[in-house]
């Protein structure tokens, strides 16, 4: 039941004799140390060191116990320097606030992948309605997702603006309207995401700062399917132009507000002085994409998701 900081203690004291110079190899205090040591040899119940003359002495159970020390320390080590030889073997996990980003995501993937082969880059869909939640909670590496407060425990990357609007079919009675308001929505069957409502922009920026609510809300899983029920004349939704397909036939957007729902995407990680390589460069891509001023474009249904010389994972629990 002991831990690593225990053996280091064991070692350090059988080294240097004395708890005061182990402390000073361990940048630890004395009165630490101490605490260590009899919390050790509580634990074992048996006596580790005994004092003579200043300087502390293994017993029978402490060399014993140094022997396994020592063992356990080197492999830590060795486990540490492959590590440090091979930082490329490691792994990216990423997820985003929309798995319609996958649209434009794979041309940056297959660089990235290019030069990092032996990176394994994990798509964690779950991770996809709270990719903040994820990433505070040690699930991910990366997040891509709009609108991201500002807090120390995270930091951004800006990369693109985008304007929600609402999506309804051409001969709709709104699609004649410059703009649409929250009361334009409480009568309307309202298509959205299968997401809580508190996670939704529609709700948050919309209508509930108005203090309403739509008669009728129907839950969609799918970007497709949404856009299909809208031209189908079965209700509304409100999307990025950058979603809708490029045949817009049966299909009409109009601004939400009448200064519209602009959102601001980011690429998120955990704030840290150093981030990986590799987890760098990605975010590099990302930048430069949008620096040179390239419009987000949804590309053709068949567009592939996997890029580069090594396929990416996704892990999903549905």
């Amino acid at each position: 039941m002991l831990e690593l900081r225990h053996f280091k203690l064991i070692a350090a004291v059988a080294d240097t004799g004395s708890l005061a110079a182990a402390s000073r190899q361990l940048h630890l205090t004395s009165s630490a140390l101490s605490h260590q040591l009899r919390d050790a040899e509580e634990r074992l119940g048996v006596q580790l060191f005994q004092r003579r003359q200043r300087r502390l002495l293994l017993t029978g159970s402490g060399e014993k116990l140094l022997l396994c020390a020592r063992r356990v320390l080197s492999e830590v080590a060795q486990a540490e320097a492959v590590c440090r030889a091979h930082p490329q073997d490691d792994l990216l996990r990423l997820s985003t606030g929309c798995y319609t980003v996958y649209g434009w995501l794979p041309p940056i993937l297959g660089r990235w992948q290019a030069e990092h082969p032996r990176v394994e880059l994990r798509i964690v869909l779950e991770a996809t309605r709270q990719p903040l939640g994820a990433l505070l909670n040690g699930e991910l590496d990366l997040a891509l997702t709009p609108d991201v407060p500002k807090q120390a425990r995270l930091a951004q990357t800006p990369l693109f603006e985008d304007e929600l609007l609402l999506v309804v079919p051409a001969d709709h009675a709104l699609a004649r309207r410059g703009h649409v308001t929250a009361q334009d929505l409480v009568q309307e069957h309202l298509l959205t995401y299968a997401a809580p409502r508190e996670q939704l922009d529609v709700f948050t920026r919309v209508l509930w700062p108005a203090g309403l609510e739509p008669h009728r809300v129907s839950p969609v899983p799918l970007t497709e399917a949404l856009i299909e029920l809208v031209r189908g004349g079965i209700g509304v939704t409100a999307l990025p132009e950058w979603m809708l397909p490029a045949q817009r036939h049966g299909l009409q957007t109009v601004r939400l507000t009448p200064r519209g729902i602009r959102r601001r995407w980011s690429a998120v990680t955990r704030a840290s002085r150093q981030h990986p390589a590799p987890l760098t460069h990605f975010i590099q891509l990302l930048r430069e994409r949008f620096e040179r001023g390239a419009k987000v474009t949804r590309p053709s249904r068949r567009a592939p998701i996997q890029s580069g010389r090594r396929a990416m994972t996704t892990t999903s629990r549905s």
